[in-house]
């Protein structure tokens, strides 16, 4: 399937899921058309998270009955590198949840799941863009938002926040090394 191939049946994914009535959500959660760009990426098979989002199959199921009732688009079969700062950084982005919906703990869940991925997170997670991603974090994460100022690369935003916590300040992010756009993360910051 070609890239534009793809980006159009991502867009039909994403369509189908929010054109569906919200089962036992609470009524204005702004995460729902988020989540729908998240399942909608891995149907199309963009990112690298396993297909419960790094929720678990339970949890998946139960967000995925609240928000989306009915069948699901088939995602790809992964498994989740796992990153022993996993809880570290569910906990980072937690401390600066906006208190809104319950369904800030899923996106700190879930990003922190795509950290473990090798690109720019947002690629990781499967999402259209970045400027989604960095709605994802305004509308989750407001302070932690805020606080990148310089509109640092999210991923590396991440780890400097979670190691200077740590009193660690040399910290790249886990694979950077490996990531094609290397030398645009890791240049001038302005």
């Amino acid at each position: 399937m070609s890239a534009n191939d793809r980006a159009q049946y991502r867009c039909l994914l994403q369509a189908d899921l929010l054109a569906r009535r919200a089962g036992s959500a609470p009524a204005g959660n702004a995460n729902r058309e988020l989540l729908a760009s998240l399942i909608a990426g891995q149907g199309a098979g963009d990112g690298t998270l396993p297909a419960h989002l790094g929720l678990g199959a339970a949890g998946f199921a139960r967000v995925a009955a609240q928000l989306f009732p009915g069948p699901l688009p088939p995602a790809p079969r992964r498994r989740a590198e796992r990153i022993p700062e996993w809880r570290d950084l569910v906990a980072l982005l937690l401390a600066h949840r906006a208190g809104v919906h319950e369904s800030e703990d899923w996106m700190a869940r879930i990003v922190a799941t795509g950290c473990a991925g090798r690109d720019h997170l947002w690629q990781d997670l499967g999402l259209a863009g970045r400027d989604e991603l960095t709605r994802l974090m305004w509308l989750n994460f407001p302070a932690l938002a805020g606080a990148n100022r310089h509109d640092m690369k999210w991923k590396k935003f991440l780890y400097r926040q979670y190691c200077s916590g740590e009193g660690i300040y040399v910290c790249p992010a886990p694979s950077c090394s490996a990531c094609v756009d290397y030398a645009r993360c890791f240049g001038s910051e302005n």
